[in-house]
């Protein structure tokens, strides 16, 4: 239901002429991250809005026909709807949009998509029911959107200052290859210290030599100078 028109109420906002510039900034061509992926040319703010038309009026069922479309666009509102029910819902609605999002999160398969809604869903739940077999799972699995739900999905127990269970999953993925997880393991260590700095020098002087290159860069990003220098030359 309402699938038709929310995917019209989505095409209003097209532009073709931003549609290259999209590929590009999301590795969609051969052999990229983002292979095969299409897109219409709306911007989030604009998906946002018809997130805000339709959220209330649109069963689960609909946000999951959206979430296998081809379009990216189409994908991230499916998203953005279920992070706005899950927000809203009641338990039983939580439990169903969580469940629904494991099972469908072959979609969510760019870093956009993992961003907009692994704290706010996965996340979100694992606070209240925790399972850090989950985390573990998708950390190890060979899918690279997996292991980023991973690492993004500890955000939430970052923002309520429960650092133990993202830095288990940090030191999981601390020998990855893929760049996109450097970041966004980077990112979150570096969450970690803007709430405690301790804790995140703890974690960093036994761990920081065998970093990658680019996850120490952003762990580090806000340091004081000096300080950050003395990291990247192993002199800590």
């Amino acid at each position: 239901m309402y699938t038709v028109q929310i995917k019209e109420a989505l095409r209003v906002f097209a532009d073709e002429t931003s549609i290259p510039s999209k590929s590009r900034y999301f590795r969609s061509g051969k052999g990229e991250y983002g292979e095969g992926d299409q897109f219409i040319g709306v911007t989030v703010p604009n998906v946002r809005l018809v997130v805000k038309e339709f959220w209330k009026k649109c069963e689960l069922s609909t946000c999951e026909k959206l979430l296998q479309s081809i379009i990216h666009e189409e994908r991230l509102l499916a998203l953005l709807l279920m992070v706005k029910k899950f927000e809203r819902g009641d338990s039983s609605e939580r439990r169903d949009i969580y469940s629904s999002y494991l099972h469908h999160k072959s979609h969510v398969n760019n870093w956009d998509l993992v961003d907009s809604s692994a704290f706010q869903i996965v996340g979100s739940y694992l606070l209240e029911y925790p399972d850090l077999t989950l985390l573990t799972t998708l950390a190890q699995s060979r899918s690279l959107w997996d292991r980023r739900i991973a690492i993004i999905s500890t955000f939430a127990h970052i923002r309520s200052e429960q650092f133990e269970i993202p830095l288990e999953i940090s030191k999981l993925l601390i020998t990855d290859k893929e760049d996109l997880i450097h970041k966004a393991v980077g990112w979150m260590i570096r969450e970690i210290g803007e709430r405690s700095p301790q804790t995140e020098r703890d974690f960093l002087i036994n761990e920081y030599k065998t970093m990658p290159r680019t996850m120490l860069r952003y762990a580090i990003e806000k340091f004081p100078n000096e300080e950050r220098q003395k990291w990247l030359k192993g002199e800590m």
